[in-house]
This record gives structure tokens, C-alpha cells and sequence, in this order.
């Protein structure tokens, strides 16, 4: 019998705030096997879980921030190859938009180094640093006006069962 090949789910949180007149964008900066990256608040689809309570858990778990989805800005399918092990991956992505309603007092994910506040300038000009080529192509998308309702997003209750 041969394997099932499954991508590996992922969630992304696009966490924006009004700095003067400028926007800026929840980022952090991680350590991997492939030395430090930046990213937007991301991870793993989890069992048990719908896709908005986990991009809700993971931005709680990296930026120490409550995060509250507005819309989902898009899917994302990429292959990575690490240049360290050669190991092969394809990520399935579910990035959503939204904002940062409370900041609290906890520490950050293992390998979370810092959360930051990063215009799109800044984050364009370390593009070698990101985690994988999707973390700009979400935000051009959020910037370009991309948006669908969560209400799209229907998650059946035998899921959310353990």
C-alpha cells in the first residue's frame, strides 16, 4: 500500500495597528535549523480545532497578543526545501487579517525570540529573512484589499469533538 501524500496546515495572522500615518505589522523573529526568520504569527492547524481558533491560539502563543480575525485574506500552497537537511515540505496556509485587542503578560512560544512591530518597507528590505516566500506574498495581498468573510470558513462540530 503506498503513503498518502497530506500537506502540512498552517495559519497565519496579519496583525496590523496606525502608527502615526503609518501602518504597521505584528511580526516575529524566530530561531529555526535554519538559522533566524521572520514571520507573521504562524503554526500548525491543530486536532480539535477550527482554522480561526487556532490562528487565534497561535498569535496568542507567539506575540503574546489576543488576536480577533476580521477576514481571510487568502490560501497559500508552497513547497520548502531545507537547505540544511534537504527535507521536503509543502504548507497548505490559511492567512487571515485582523487586530490586536489586548497585549498580555506571558512568555513567547519555544524559539520565539521577539514579536515587532515592522512597517511594510522594513519588512520588504529583509526579505532573505523570511520564513518562506509566502510571508510577502500574504501581505501584498492584505495591502492589494484581498479579503473574504470568516463566514466562509465552516468547520463541522465533529472536529471541535476530542
Amino acid at each position: 500500500m503506498s503513503e498518502v501524500w497530506k500537506p502540512s496546515v498552517t495559519v497565519a495572522a496579519i496583525v496590523t495597528r496606525q502608527n502615526g500615518d503609518q501602518e504597521e505589522f505584528l511580526m516575529i523573529e524566530e530561531t529555526t535549523k535554519d538559522g533566524l526568520k521572520i514571520n507573521q504569527a504562524a503554526g500548525h492547524l491543530d486536532p480539535n480545532e477550527s482554522l480561526v481558533q487556532a490562528v487565534i491560539r497561535e498569535t496568542l502563543e507567539e506575540t503574546a497578543h489576543d488576536f480577533e480575525p476580521e477576514a481571510l485574506v487568502g490560501t497559500y500552497m508552497s513547497k520548502f526545501i531545507s537547505p540544511n537537511s534537504g527535507k521536503e515540505v509543502t504548507y497548505l496556509r490559511f492567512a487571515f487579517c485582523g487586530k490586536a485587542v489586548a497585549q498580555q503578560d506571558r512568555p513567547l512560544d519555544k524559539g520565539i525570540l521577539r514579536a515587532m512591530w515592522m512597517s511594510y518597507e522594513d519588512i520588504l528590505a529583509c526579505q532573505e529573512h523570511h520564513r518562506s516566500p509566502l510571508v510577502l506574498q500574504c501581505l501584498q495581498d492584505y495591502l492589494a484589499g484581498q479579503r473574504a468573510p470568516l463566514a466562509l470558513m465552516y468547520t463541522h462540530p465533529s472536529v471541535l469533538t476530542k
